[in-house]
């Protein structure tokens, strides 16, 4: 399965109309929290899941490591807000244009869970299962994008100007 998703062409067609359509919801998500003010949905989200921290079966908090995280970000919401509603848009066009793919569908992945644990399961789960195929194919997700020119540019470019030069470990 991982062979199919690294090297096959058709492998490639589908993982870019997945990429593409995930694109769209990231793009859609981020663009209503950019131009609409998401500092009170971002607020609401972070107090919901301070008050309301994900329980197991016996009632205990799950994740407090991570409620005690939230709780030291509900006063910098504003801030966050902006990560997430620029995050989701960056993500989004990321997947859109197959640019960069790999750190976009990561980004995404840290923000579906971070979601989740917070509580909010919603399209989470979906974005996961689809983003998983995209981040094991690797480049083949994105030989249709940018990243078909943009990837051998940045490995010409940047890794071989940083490998060239004299270091302590050479």
């Amino acid at each position: 399965m991982v062979k199919f998703l690294r090297n096959n062409k058709v492998a490639s067609i589908i993982l870019a109309i997945i990429r593409i359509y995930l694109g769209i919801e990231w793009t859609l998500t981020g663009w209503e929290k950019v131009t609409g003010g998401a500092s009170g949905a971002v607020k609401g989200l972070l107090s919901n899941a301070i008050k309301n921290p994900v329980k197991g079966p016996t009632g205990k908090v799950l994740y407090p490591w991570f409620n005690s995280m939230l709780s030291a970000i509900l006063p910098h919401y504003r801030g966050m807000s902006y990560l997430v509603s620029w995050g989701e848009l960056l993500v989004g066009l990321g997947l859109i244009f197959g640019c960069l793919t790999t750190a976009a569908v990561f980004f995404g992945l840290m923000m579906n869970f971070s979601y989740m644990l917070a509580g909010a399961i919603s399209v989470n789960p979906e974005y996961i299962f689809l983003e998983y195929f995209i981040i094991i194919a690797g480049f083949n997700a994105s030989k249709i994008g940018l990243d078909y020119w943009v990837i051998p540019w940045i490995r010409t470019h940047i890794f071989k100007q940083h490998s060239s030069r004299n270091s302590i470990w050479d």
